[in-house]
């Protein structure tokens, strides 16, 4: 019976190896994109090839190693088990890609054309909640841009992002409620950082985000594209199913490059909390679908340590959905209505 559809899974990506050669090249991919550090060629070129990899390099390859599994990078290992996982729930042949490092897009186009040569639609499922120029945009565009460089005989379908979808918040409260049995001060949402002109700039009203009063409680179309919305939707849906009270929980930002990024930070955060009296935390970061560097040694490690050496007793990093059942069903959903709703 041949194959009419298929299923592309599209998370961060990782470096292949911890070797600094092999991380040099995929922070040169990461950070040259221009919706990552967004200012011009030359001057982006000068900063990253010039300034920043050549010292963060090295760093960030001791970081991946306090990470790296005897499987490879953690954030890869959970794609191809959150890949399997989907497979047994869908009869549609999933496939994964990249945004940075392999497999690229195209990599995965060539192989489910050359598999499956009577298909007739690739669904991409970016993997991230939220939509921000910086993450899901610059996943969707670069699909599309490899996708139109070949004359591929099947169409390319988006999932948009479903920050506020029922089954996704219900997967993500399920997925923090047993670590809600035990006692605590307060939960942290921490989500990853973005400048805030890139909120100025993906907003289509160009007069709406960081512009006026309340902005993310104010209706507007621009809400559709605003990072900043997004989180506080997905916080608010997430601590009311689960009977949060609003002074046990709040929202932070965390792996910010540079000034002018979304606030309050997570790393002077968990500075600051001890000394307001809370001494036992739960943190979890719902921007990341996959646990990942940003999580396993920024948030678990590096964050732990700062949290206790500031007076804390007990610090809890509530894991990424990674291969949670209910996320897997939540995706098959979001598959299907997106097939539903096609003419």
């Amino acid at each position: 019976m041949p194959v009419r559809r298929a299923i592309l899974l599209m998370n961060l990506g990782s470096p292949d190896s911890t070797e600094v050669k092999d991380v040099r090249r995929y922070l040169n991919e990461f950070l040259m994109d221009s919706r990552v550090i967004d200012i011009p060629l030359i001057p982006r070129t000068l900063l990253v090839r010039g300034m920043i990899v050549p010292f963060r390099a090295p760093k960030s390859a001791e970081a991946y190693k306090t990470i790296w599994t005897k499987e490879g990078s953690p954030l890869i290992v959970l794609t191809r088990q959150l890949q399997d996982a989907l497979q047994q729930l869908v009869e549609e042949p999933v496939a994964i890609a990249m945004r940075y490092g392999s497999p690229s897009p195209k990599q995965a186009f060539d192989q489910l054309s050359k598999q499956y040569p009577d298909i007739e639609e690739v669904i991409l499922v970016p993997l991230y909640p939220h939509y921000a120029m910086s993450s899901y945009e610059t996943a969707v565009e670069y699909a599309k841009e490899q996708f139109a460089k070949q004359r591929y005989t099947f169409k390319l379908s988006v999932i948009k992002p479903f920050y506020n979808q029922p089954d996704y918040i219900n997967a993500l409260a399920e997925n923090m409620r047993p670590y809600l049995i035990k006692e605590y001060d307060h939960i942290l949402f921490s989500y990853h950082g973005i400048p805030e002109r890139h909120i100025r700039k993906s907003d289509p009203t160009g007069c709406h985000c960081l512009q006026i009063n309340n902005c993310c409680e104010v209706a507007s179309p621009a809400h559709n594209t605003c990072y900043r919305h997004q989180v506080f939707t997905t916080t608010r849906l997430v601590t009311e199913q689960l009977n949060i009270p609003e002074n046990k929980y709040s929202i932070s930002f965390q792996s910010r490059l540079g000034k002018g990024w979304l606030q309050p930070f997570t790393d002077m955060r968990l500075e600051e909390m001890p000394k307001e009296g809370i001494k036992k935390l739960l943190i979890i970061c719902p921007a990341f679908v996959s646990d990942c560097l940003e999580t396993l040694e920024e948030i678990d490690e590096r964050g732990r340590g700062s949290f206790m050496h500031a007076g804390g007793e007990s610090y809890t990093m509530i894991p990424c959905l990674n291969t949670n059942p209910l996320w897997v069903k939540t995706i098959a959903k979001l598959v299907r209505e997106a097939i539903s709703r096609e003419p």
